[in-house]
Formats: C-alpha cells, structure tokens, sequence
C-alpha cells in the first residue's frame, strides 16, 4: 500500500473517523486534536460510552516492525502493572492500515499535568521509573534504534547546515557552537553503557497525574539507551534545586531499579544532544504546515541568537562537575 503524503494532508476528520469505524469503535462525539506535531492524536468517546484516543503515524518515520515493538513494549509494561498506556489489541493486532495512513487505538487515560515541583509527585515517577526500567532490561529491541550521537548529533548538525537558511554569521556562529559541543560530547556519549529499553521522551508533559500515581504516555520515541536518559528531564532549576529533585528522584527509582552512578556525567551531554536535535526536528518539519502555525516564532534571525545563547551556556554548563548525590543517598 502506498504511504499518504508526509504533511498529513489528505488526514481529513472523515477519514479518521472511517478509519475508526472500520474496527468497530463508532464515535458520538467529535474529535479533539490532542497536543502532538510528530503524529496526529484525536481523542473520542465512543457509542459505549468509554473515552478513546487514536494516533495517526507520520508517515516514513518509524517501519511496520518498529511500531509493533514499541506497541509490544507498552503492552508488557502495562501486564506488569507498570502505569504506561498500552495500544488495544484487535484479534491479536494493534497497528492498523486505512487509506495509506498507519493508526492505533487506546483507551483513555484521564489525569492531571504532572507538577514539576512537587516533591511527593516526584518520589512517585522515581519510583515507576524503577519499574519501568526493570522491566525495559528484560530484553533489547530488536527493530528499534539506540539513542545516539550519530543520529541525533551529526545528522541533526548536517539538517542545520544544509535546510535551515541561516544567514551568514547566524550560520557561522551556531554551527561553530554545534561542532564544539559535539566534539565534546562525542567521546562521552560513546562510551561502553549499560543500555536498556526506555521511554526514550520522558518530559513532565508525558506524564498524567491520577489516583495518587502518575501514568505515563507516547511511547513513540521507545529506542535502547543508557537509563539516565529517562531521569535527567526530571529535573529543572538551579543546580540546588536539580540536586535536591535527583535525591528524590533517585530514592523512589531504586525501590526497584539501580543506575550506574558514573551515568550522572551523561546528563549534560544529553542535555546539549537533545538541544541540537530539536533545532533539527523543527527545521526538518517545517514543511508541515502543523509547525508554521504552532511555532511561528521559529526561524527568525532573533530566534537564532538566542538558540546560540543557550548553545553557548550550554557549552560552559559541560565544563561544571556532573551532579551527585547528596551524602547518605543512594550509593
């Protein structure tokens, strides 16, 4: 079958619903476009009255088997009682085809926004981070990537460099910060870590508070990596602030799990590969007409100084002592 057009253009309400309809599931309601610009998510409630979210994938991003695997992922989670929320099987499938477009079904998951600064909040993701990486060093993925600086460093610098349109010393000056972080961070990130099947986005807005314990979501991004990965978005603030959340942090997530405390010296370096990665996301996606009106400040010559700003920060940030434990915590 062949795949719709990147831009998602012809993903009319519609054919979402068709799409739908096709497994069953009839809608009452309306869609509401939930809060996604990688795929397309529309909440409904269905003729049963029970409340269901679809996700339309964009298309050539992940394969077949690499949907499936992080499908699969979910769904071990969620039997192992780990608060992530897992795709319905239909007759043994959850990947679905309609119209050249590939989607998946789920329940529901209700909740509010998980509060950055409440400590109680925070012991709690730790502690199902634990079991979340518990049961992601089990098994590796076979289909999916492992989080990397080939991909989301030199790739991302290459995308930049070539589709971004920075005038002259805008140009000069960021990639110059990029080939300097990443000549730093290459080594580190190359190092022999212990991987495991992560989350691979664990931002605060992927995690839904509810009945006392958070539920996680949007596994899109599942791929192998070292389990700081998962933690370090965790934190926010001064580095007071960000030692005080690891300690928390830390004690609830080795209930179940332990981290390698040498991984503390990667969150830096994440930190500035996920910072070059997401100017590369924005300008690969700009012909999305999804981006240009969600980010239209993005592109501007004032954008750019102050992305070269934070990439300079960033770059004195990796000369500073990796954070640490308080003393009497964890290891």
């Amino acid at each position: 079958m062949t795949e719709a057009k990147f831009d998602f253009q012809s993903l009319t309400p519609d054919l979402v619903l068709d799409a739908v309809e096709s497994l069953g599931v009839y809608p009452e309601t309306g869609l509401l476009a939930l809060n996604s610009y990688e795929n397309r998510v529309y909440q409904f409630r269905a003729e049963d009255g029970r409340r269901y979210v679809t996700k339309f994938y964009r298309p050539q991003r992940w394969s077949d088997a690499q949907i499936r695997e992080e499908h699969q992922f979910s769904r071990e989670l969620d039997e192992a009682e780990v608060p992530v929320a897992a795709p319905i099987a239909m007759e043994g499938e959850t990947l679905f085809q309609h119209q050249g477009y590939r989607f998946a079904l789920w329940h529901s998951v209700g909740g509010r926004e998980f509060e950055v600064d409440n400590l109680d909040q925070l012991d709690g993701v730790g502690r199902f981070l634990g079991r979340l990486h518990q049961e992601g060093r089990k098994q590796a993925f076979l289909h999916r990537p492992t989080l990397g600086v080939e991909e989301f460093g030199f790739q991302a610098r290459t995308v930049l460099a070539t589709q971004a349109g920075l005038s002259g010393y805008i140009e000069t000056n960021l990639l110059t910060l990029v080939d300097q972080l990443l000549e730093r961070i290459a080594p580190v990130l190359a190092g022999d870590h212990r991987l495991l099947r992560l989350h691979g986005d664990m931002h605060p807005g992927n995690i839904l508070w509810r009945d006392e314990s958070p539920s996680f979501v949007d596994l899109d991004d599942a791929r192998m990596g070292p389990a700081i990965q998962d933690l370090w978005m965790m934190l926010s603030g001064d580095r007071a602030n960000q030692r005080l959340q690891l300690d928390i942090l830390m004690e609830g997530y080795e209930t179940f799990s332990s981290l390698d405390p040498g991984e503390l010296a990667l969150i830096e370096p994440l930190r500035s590969l996920r910072m070059i990665n997401y100017l590369a996301w924005l300008t690969k996606r700009w012909q999305d007409p999804a981006f240009p009106r969600n980010f239209p400040w993005f592109g501007t010559d004032k954008f750019w100084e102050e992305q070269i700003l934070a990439l300079r920060e960033q770059l004195a940030a990796l000369d500073e002592a990796p954070l640490s434990l308080s003393p009497g915590m964890g290891w």
